[in-house]
């Protein structure tokens, strides 16, 4: 009898294993999973830590993203941007350390560049321009559709791609 026990909890054991194997297997990917982009500008490494969000269909600039509204510049947490030495941003100096990275997406193609010294917030909600280290703006350009949301570092500059824009950052 105690080994029919011990043979039924074993059995009961590697089935529980199995479905819950089966549960974890079957998991959709994120929506906007976690994503990061390394380079050297300027002979500072340049990190960006973003959520990468797709279209899948939606109208984006002047949609789900508003114009004139602070954005976190890719999905769920606020994106983050790390320079391990000062550079100039757009011709404005930026001291070494981690920022919360946003963007002011505009319709006329003016966006204004945010570097927050609050690096860790979820989205925009708590977003507070008293601290912010570094504003500039500049000009988006047209680019091939981009279905995800991706960062690129060169040398001289960082860049947002999303949609049928690019915004381009220039870094010295």
């Amino acid at each position: 009898m105690k080994k029919s026990f011990q043979l039924k909890a074993a059995f009961l054991f590697a089935f529980a294993l199995l479905v819950s194997s089966f549960t974890f297997a079957q998991q959709k990917p994120m929506a906007s999973p976690r994503d990061s982009v390394s380079g050297t500008a300027a002979g500072s490494t340049i990190t960006i830590n973003y959520g990468s969000p797709s279209v899948k269909g939606r109208k984006i600039w002047g949609g789900l993203e508003a114009y004139g509204k602070v954005w976190r510049a890719g999905a769920n947490e606020a994106t983050t941007f790390t320079t391990t030495k000062a550079i100039k941003v757009e011709g404005k100096p930026l001291a070494a350390g981690t920022y919360g990275f946003f963007l002011i997406p505009e319709e006329n193609g003016t966006w204004t560049v945010i570097f927050n010294k609050v690096a860790k917030q979820w989205g925009a909600f708590k977003y507070d321009d008293k601290e912010d280290a570094l504003r500039v703006t500049v000009k988006t350009k047209a680019a091939p559709m981009h279905e995800r949301l991706t960062y690129t570092v060169d040398s001289k500059s960082f860049c947002m791609f999303w949609d049928k824009i690019v915004v381009p950052v220039s870094v010295k």
